[in-house]
């Protein structure tokens, strides 16, 4: 085994421990977090980067090995990149249209001089 090869097996392992850490934390978050907002950055922010962990790692690991990789990882982040903002902020934006209520207040500008 060369030290190339244990290097990055050594960067999957990595990753995919990182990415479960992350999903778990997004789970988490998404489980006990108190209101509807706070509950938003669980899966659009941590869970995102966990899934995004374990594909970079499965993308690695189809490089280490030698197999064809026909590019679905890298699909998968991508849509998965650009669609979980725009989700978080669509449902955002309509639990504020379903609530205005719960819009926080405008911060004040200080006077001038």
């Amino acid at each position: 085994m060369s030290a190339m090869t244990a290097l990055l097996e050594y960067l999957i392992v990595f990753l995919l421990l990182a990415g479960g850490a992350f999903s778990l934390v997004g789970s988490y978050g998404l489980a006990k977090l108190s209101d509807f907002y706070k509950r938003l950055h669980g899966p659009s922010k941590a869970t995102t980067l966990g899934v995004g962990g374990v594909l970079l790692a499965s993308l690695l690991l189809h490089a280490l090995r030698g197999d064809e990789s026909n590019g679905r990882e890298l699909l998968i982040t991508l849509f998965l990149f650009l669609t979980a903002p725009v989700s978080a902020y669509t449902l955002g934006r309509a639990a504020l249209a379903l609530r205005p209520q719960d819009r926080p207040p405008t911060p004040r500008q200080p006077p001038p001089g």
